[in-house]
């Protein structure tokens, strides 16, 4: 009666500390992942997952079925490896941090997933005989499994997947624009109407009720139906059903644009929560049409009282404590911009108005991304000159800055001109290294990415430079997990440094440009930036 006793007491301790320990870590990601569910329209649904987490292990608790775990080795080493792989995950999304900031997609993707881990290993805890708190079934395995969808996805995969779906749509829109008769041509992602154009652009590319739609599926498939292959039904028509319904928006606004009807602001805004209203509508709804209308679950049996008492169950609350100080320790030990805080560069100072022999065009229109780009401090000047072999040399520079904490890494390394000019209609090419060294003027540069881009017989070179905190970091591959690890190992903990973007753009190779005054002066100005 003793050794019950005890067991029970063991027992309810144990899912005490699994409940508090695993409530602050998700407490901590909802903290870290609030300002992008903020600021990124495709996360607009992490609102509603914490709620849904909550939700949906309650409904496992109610609904069934009851599966638990009994303390068997195979139990027994995957609640441990579940710890050990969160824990490393934990480590992994630390040393992101250190290198390109909290906010960066892949911390919180890669913190979200590490949460999963951890959250799967209390489950097997909480499902365990003895305890039989949170049963081991779909519904409870969806509750843990949808932090990574509230998570931004990383840049390189984001982009990937939205200028895919950016082409294909504008494709399919073509297609059914001249079955109805209206003639329309496209450049890229722009599509060209008679009377004027319409370009698929990011927010229209569907990621967002992509995403929407895949959540949707797996909480409907949780709560309303039961059978396994109706289950995998209900998530895999998720995906077809938000591309097919976003298809559907962008043909229909750009009928609208055809009759001289304005889409932006409202309507934009409006078909946008439309179909995710409709498609989430036609989920539930099919949902139900797949629901088993049999009888109700046998429910649970009473726990078992008075198994011995496991040892290794012990080393799940052991690592969701390592998990909560792992993570003080890589967020206190993120220090400062070691930079003072100063004013804002005059970017119109570095980029002269007037050069003798050349005319000077600034981009008039640049501050309408200053939205997207969330800064003011940008500006773009091409140089333009006729040579006297009746040929024309075209240099074009742009700058931006941002200050400390004025916006995330990950924005500012998402609209690099790979990510960009496709949408625009300019198709890139298969380009080598920069030259290197990289000289000009007889000054040694930090190497700058290199890209080539062909828009019909146009071939323009581009090469640009992101820094942060004064130091160059365009060797950072949005898509390289292994590069930014090894940024942070070289430059260390920190984070909120400021950001400057650098590009340089023209029709002619570096070659016929590194000694040109123009761009040695220009060069020399944009070194107190942290070009050096």
């Amino acid at each position: 009666m003793n050794l019950a006793a005890t067991a029970h007491r063991s027992d309810r301790m144990l899912s005490a500390c699994v409940i508090m320990l695993a409530g602050v870590l998700v407490t901590a990601l909802v903290m870290l992942l609030w300002p992008a569910w903020k600021q990124n329209p495709d996360l607009s649904h992490g609102y509603f997952v914490p709620v849904i987490f909550l939700l949906l292990l309650f409904e496992s608790r109610r609904r069934g079925p009851w599966r638990w775990a009994p303390e068997t080795t195979g139990i027994k080493l995957l609640r441990i490896t579940a710890v050990v792989a969160g824990l490393a995950l934990v480590v992994l999304g630390g040393l992101f941090a250190a290198a390109v900031d909290w906010t960066h997609p892949l911390v919180g993707q890669t913190l979200a997933s590490a949460l999963t881990l951890l959250l799967f290993a209390s489950l097997v805890v909480m499902a365990g005989d003895g305890v039989r708190l949170v049963p081991l079934n779909w519904t409870s395995l969806v509750a843990i499994g949808l932090w990574p969808l509230s998570a931004a996805i990383p840049p390189g995969t984001y982009q990937h997947i939205t200028l895919t779906l950016q082409l294909g749509v504008t494709q399919v829109v073509i297609h059914a624009l001249h079955l109805l008769g209206i003639p329309a041509t496209t450049t890229g992602t722009v599509i060209e109407l008679a009377r004027t154009t319409v370009g698929v652009e990011e927010a229209c590319s569907g990621v967002r009720s992509l995403i929407s739609c895949i959540v949707a599926g797996l909480f409907f498939s949780a709560t309303l139906v039961r059978k396994p292959w109706a289950r995998v039904l209900l998530v895999a028509l998720a995906v077809p059903l938000a591309i097919g319904m976003n298809i559907l928006r962008s043909l229909a606004l750009t009928l609208f644009a055809n009759a001289g009807i304005d889409i932006g602001g409202a309507l934009h805004d409006f078909t946008g929560f439309a179909v995710l209203g409709v498609t989430s509508v036609i989920l539930g709804a099919l949902a139900l049409l797949l629901e088993d209308r049999g009888p109700s679950p046998v429910p649970p049996a009473n726990p078992t009282i008075g198994l011995p008492v496991s040892l290794s169950r012990w080393v799940v609350p052991a690592g969701l404590l390592a998990a909560l100080l792992l993570a003080a320790f890589f967020q206190l030990n993120t220090h400062g911009s070691s930079r003072d805080q100063k004013p804002a560069p005059d970017l119109e100072a570095i980029l002269p108005a007037k050069v003798e022999g050349w005319n000077v065009i600034t981009a008039p229109d640049l501050y309408q991304f200053a939205s997207i780009l969330q800064t003011d401090h940008l500006i773009q000047r091409s140089y333009i000159r006729q040579t006297a072999s009746g040929s024309v040399d075209q240099v074009t520079f742009y700058v931006a800055y941002w200050s400390p904490g004025q916006a995330p890494v990950s924005l500012v390394s998402t609209h690099t001109p790979e990510a960009c000019w496709p949408g625009s209609g300019w198709e890139t090419q298969p380009t080598p290294a920069a030259v290197s060294p990289f000289l000009t003027g007889g000054l040694l540069y930090p190497s700058p990415e290199y890209r080539t881009f062909k828009s019909g017989p146009v071939l323009a070179h581009v090469w640009y430079w992101h820094l942060y905190e004064g130091r160059p970091i365009v060797q950072i591959a949005p898509n390289s997990p292994l590069t930014l690890l090894g940024l942070a190992v070289r430059y260390g903990f920190r984070k909120g440094g400021d950001q400057v973007f650098i590009r340089i753009s023209s029709n002619r190779p570096w070659g016929q440009l590194h000694d040109d005054p123009l761009v040695v002066d220009i060069l020399s100005r944009l070194k107190p930036l942290g070009l050096y």
